[in-house]
């Protein structure tokens, strides 16, 4: 029995619809209806743009009907856009209540623009953390994400309704932001694939800033192949008359979708321990020994010299940054800030410039010691997350003997690895926990994405890594 059309990965969608299997419409509308049906458990999605998403389909079976619709990468491929990204004719919420009162986006972001121009469908906004500030998706104003492989469950964040809209099979593909780990995080509890590309590689054009040094845009989705298909497609600097993205490297495209199942003879891979393994839960550690007995890695661990105070460093830095960023909003509407927002940006908004300056020494430190480790192996692995996704509404959690408070420390494990920038794939691992996925974070060195996404090929082909749609 052939499965509906909204369970196929983006890859099969976009052959299907190119070869006239299913049309765009179709398959647009069998998405939407899976939205319809879910949602209302999941609460992933803040917007949902139906006419858009159908409108846009019908022009592709016009154009496939009349022979004039190219046979593109994502061709009639639904997806959705984690808030923060503009979306023409929406406000661009960024997970905030302040942001209401903005007028609508006047053009879609760049990398919105650029999967569409790759054949793909937006059929709508997700929900996210206020501000890309946390890691759980508990939003107070538009309500938590609910973890669609156990709805009692926090879906992670920032992104959480990237990864929930995938894990529910909603969409096969979806944008998210990363700063301190909000792809990876999510990616981690939500089962799904999750791609951060090297700091700079994708421009940030059109999308609601967080922390400007170091925020990341990426890809959520259901498969490697679709992970890769869309990284892709977002590929590629800005036209210079367009240039905005002070952080954008303006590096060329680089595609890796067509050397996926090039393998990985040859490459040496490492395990990180100490900090890494000190935190992180039993089931954590277990998927971590899975992924690396399948890779071949070195069994000897890898020890990552001040990871410590980079993840330190990170942290004034982010409070910093987000404190002046919305420094006139806390002295004017500080009530329509969450809470715990607001106290974070307020603390950060009175750390002196030169424990900032001293912080991003340190931090350029940090980065030169990962560069050594990272000149001697290929790929890193270590956890995406100290644990499974913890029950909606938990304080704290106890780590290996330590009473820590979830929302901070549930990114214990990406923050030391996005502040100096590097690309990693994060991949689901399922039967290392009861009864949950999580997340195991491939790294590599600067502007080596492709090696991340062939050893998460080779994973996903030997069946230890899989994004299995929930049932709801």
């Amino acid at each position: 029995m052939t499965a509906p059309w909204w369970q196929q990965d983006a890859a099969g969608m976009a052959q299907a619809v190119a070869a006239r299997d299913v049309s765009a419409t179709a398959l647009v509308t069998a998405c939407l209806d899976r939205i319809e049906q879910t949602d209302a458990r999941v609460n992933a999605f803040t917007a949902v743009l139906r006419a858009r998403a159908l409108a846009r389909a019908a022009r592709i079976d016009a154009g496939l009907a009349a022979g004039t619709q190219a046979a593109l990468p994502l061709l009639g491929v639904p997806f959705a856009v984690k808030n923060l990204f503009d979306v023409a004719g929406l406000t661009t919420l960024a997970g905030s209540k302040i942001e209401r009162d903005r007028p609508p986006a006047r053009a879609d972001g760049l990398l919105v623009q650029r999967l569409e121009a790759a054949g793909a469908i937006l059929v709508g906004a997700l929900n996210m953390d206020e501000y890309a500030y946390g890691f759980t998706t508990e939003n107070s104003h538009e309500g938590a994400c609910h973890n669609p492989h156990d709805l009692a469950r926090i879906a992670g964040g920032s992104s959480g309704g990237s990864g929930a809209a995938v894990a529910a099979g909603q969409v096969p593909i979806t944008l998210g932001s990363d700063t301190n780990g909000s792809i990876r995080v999510p990616s981690s509890l939500c089962g799904v694939f999750g791609l951060k590309p090297t700091f700079g590689r994708l421009p940030r054009t059109g999308s609601f800033p967080f922390i400007s040094s170091l925020d990341h845009l990426g890809p959520m989705a259901r498969s490697v192949r679709d992970l890769a298909l869309a990284y892709d497609a977002m590929q590629g600097p800005e036209a210079a008359a367009a240039h905005t993205d002070a952080g954008c490297a303006q590096r060329p495209a680089e595609p890796v979708a067509h050397d996926l199942e090039t393998g990985i003879t040859g490459l040496r891979i490492g395990v990180l321990g100490g900090y890494f393994a000190d935190n992180a839960l039993p089931e954590a550690r277990a998927a971590v020994a899975r992924v690396a007995q399948a890779l071949g890695a070195e069994a000897e661990p890898v020890e990552l010299p001040l990871v410590e105070a980079g993840r330190a460093a990170a942290f004034l830095i982010t409070n910093a940054e987000a404190g002046a960023l919305h420094l006139d909003n806390l002295r004017t509407r500080a009530a329509d800030f969450e809470p715990l927002s607001r106290d974070r940006f307020l603390a950060g908004a009175l750390i002196p410039a030169a424990w900032v300056a001293r912080a991003q020494r340190v931090r350029s430190r940090y980065a030169h010691e990962a560069a050594r480790v990272l000149s001697r192996y290929d790929l890193l692995l270590a956890p995406a997350t100290p644990c499974a996704a913890t029950p909606i509404g938990t304080e704290r959690f106890n780590l290996n003997g330590r009473d820590l408070p979830l929302r901070p420390n549930m990114g214990l494990l990406t923050q030391p690895l996005s502040c100096i920038g590097l690309p990693v794939c994060a991949v689901p691992v399922w039967g290392a926990h009861a009864s949950l996925p999580i997340g195991v974070q491939i790294i590599a060195a600067p502007w080596r994405e492709d090696l991340a996404l062939r050893a998460a090929t080779v994973l996903e082909a030997a069946g230890i890594c899989r994004a299995p749609i929930a049932i709801l």
